[in-house]
């Protein structure tokens, strides 16, 4: 089975949508700091400029990327290297293709092209970004440093860039500067909005500094088919299940007694089960689980953007996560060996969370 890049934990903290730089409709970026000029450059209007935009968009929506990142640099090239969202796109591109190196040069080249404060520091933070990734998963000190130093410069610029704050974080963790580390956590927790998936995990690295660079499931906040919010970071100590599937999915009904069956072992203990489903029609879907009994966590990924988060281009497709958040496995396909796992989870659960286990998790 192929290893999901997730399993890196330095792509993990690339995860992080923070204050990432938006792209407008119009091609150009949106930084969080002051506005931009009120005369929109000439290159907007230029219609090679608009094809190759909309041609990088349809690329990457059906998952073409390395066209997309052709169309983008045309775009770029017909904007002379000064279009930011271009920029940006490609850095998001690179990434997903794992050219950690040509993430950096793209990078760089938006540094070059920013000209406000805050879009200086976005560009500085990816860069970063795509220099810890470059370094692999044992990063030397002095990778660990030109990436602080460079991230310091960012947070220098736009001290409330929350992602390089948050990434700072975890390099000082990494450089054994737990009590600097735990104060960029805060820091960054204090500054989050109230809605995002990263506030939790800030306090909880703040708490921990350590776990910032292990190799940490990514955040995400979704409501479940009855109306309960599910927000990943707020188990309160219990192993969490994931399982990718659908109602059209052969093998994922083939799994199904498999996952009712740890539904009904695990009853009462610190475990908690959602299931993300690829089907498209929800009312499908809601009969299917209804006469099925899944009475477990239950949600409809319509766009498949928690999908894409993890990484999923197949199904069913399970992974495991630790009392403290931390991805511990990964199974493709029917017949994986679930209950193992989560049997060791839970014992470790259980001993490392008392008070939580006790009061159910709550």
């Amino acid at each position: 089975m192929r290893s999901s890049v997730l399993l890196r934990s330095a792509l993990v903290l690339f995860l992080i949508p923070n204050l990432r730089t938006a792209t407008a409709a119009d091609g150009q970026a949106v930084a969080p700091g002051p506005g931009h000029s009120a005369t929109p450059p000439a290159y907007l209007s230029d219609p090679h400029f608009t094809a190759a935009i909309a041609e990088g968009k349809k690329r990457t929506a059906t998952g073409e990327l390395n066209f997309a990142i052709d169309a983008y640099r045309k775009a770029n090239k017909v904007a002379a290297g000064k279009c930011l969202a271009c920029l940006d796109n490609l850095v998001d591109l690179d990434i997903k293709i794992r050219d950690y190196k040509a993430a950096g040069k793209d990078a760089a080249a938006m540094i070059d092209a920013s000209n406000l404060p805050a879009d200086k520091s976005l560009a500085e933070g990816l860069r970063a970004q795509a220099l810890y990734l470059q370094a692999g998963d044992k990063p030397k000190p002095d990778q660990l440093k030109a990436v602080h130093d460079l991230l310091q410069t960012a947070l220098a610029d736009y001290p409330r860039n929350v992602s390089a704050r948050f990434l700072d974080g975890a390099i000082l963790a990494r450089m054994g500067q737990t009590d600097a580390a735990r104060q960029q956590f805060e820091t960054c927790a204090g500054e989050c909005a109230p809605t995002d998936p990263y506030l939790v995990r800030a306090r909880h690295f703040a708490a921990d500094p350590a776990l910032s660079y292990a190799k940490m499931a990514p955040a995400f906040t979704v409501t479940a088919l009855d109306g309960s919010k599910f927000t990943l970071d707020e188990m309160g100590g219990r192993v969490v299940l994931i399982d990718f599937w659908a109602t059209w999915c052969g093998p994922c009904n083939e799994e199904l007694p498999h996952m009712k069956r740890i539904a009904k072992e695990f009853a009462g203990e610190p475990l908690v089960i959602i299931s993300v489903s690829w089907d498209d029609d929800p009312a499908k879907w809601q009969a299917f689980i209804n006469k099925n009994e899944m009475t477990w966590v239950q949600y409809r990924d319509a766009d498949h953007e928690l999908s894409k988060r993890y990484g999923v281009d197949a199904i069913p497709h399970y992974f495991t996560i630790d009392s403290d958040g931390v991805l511990t496995s990964e199974m493709l396909g029917s017949g994986s060996d679930v209950e193992s796992k989560l049997k060791k989870l839970v014992t470790k659960a259980k001993a490392a969370h008392p008070a939580a286990v006790a009061a159910g998790g709550d």
